[in-house]
């Protein structure tokens, strides 16, 4: 990935792709993704060392290790693979949660015929908790602002990506009717939260 420095800091270049471009789950075979648009936010910060290594959503008793991911030489996001459809993700090209900015957090519906990690993040709501954990030993309490379902083709790029003056997370999966002939949801759930500890 190329990346470029632009007023002080480094971002990378208008590669940022959706998670509407990638699975979330399922034992079927993954659709061919879509080339990467053009108008995509760039990432605020590149991986510098520090990294989240354990989220947990009590409301829906979810916790799992984090994995790191990038851009595949596809040009795609990397998931984790949906034979262990339970490990949760940080895409390691936006901030480490706890910096200011968009983190970007992921996991599966369901794969490997079980539900998968994020499964039950529809029933998340404004108010819930994020725990966070991170490799220098900082415990972090994000609480949601809302959560959305939107159509993969309708991905809020902004909203997801777009930088942001206070330390934020994004956790997102797929979600809403499963599209056999395009082996896909047709949705994303995404879930925005605030650090407040």
């Amino acid at each position: 990935m190329k990346l470029l420095t632009q007023g002080g800091r480094v971002v990378a270049a208008a590669l940022v792709l959706s998670l509407a471009l990638t699975g979330c789950g399922t034992d079927e075979p993954a659709a061919p993704a879509a080339a990467p648009s053009e108008s995509a936010p760039p990432v605020v910060k590149p991986y510098n060392g520090t990294r989240p290594t354990n989220v947990k959503i009590p409301k829906i008793g979810a916790e799992s290790s984090l994995v790191t991911v990038a851009v595949g030489k596809d040009g795609k996001m990397s998931v984790p693979s949906a034979k262990n459809p339970m490990q949760a993700a940080w895409y390691r090209l936006s901030p480490v949660p706890g910096d200011v900015g968009p983190s970007i957090l992921l996991g599966h519906v369901d794969g490997n015929k079980q539900p998968g990690i994020f499964y039950k993040l529809k029933d998340v709501n404004p108010g819930d908790e994020v725990l966070v954990e991170r490799s220098d030993g900082k415990n972090l309490k994000f609480v949601v602002e809302k959560k959305d379902q939107v159509p993969k083709d309708q991905f809020p790029e902004e909203a997801v990506y777009g930088n942001t003056d206070k330390p934020q997370l994004r956790l997102i999966t797929c979600g809403g009717v499963f599209d056999k002939e395009e082996h896909s949801y047709q949705d994303n759930i995404i879930v925005y939260a605030n650090l407040v500890a």
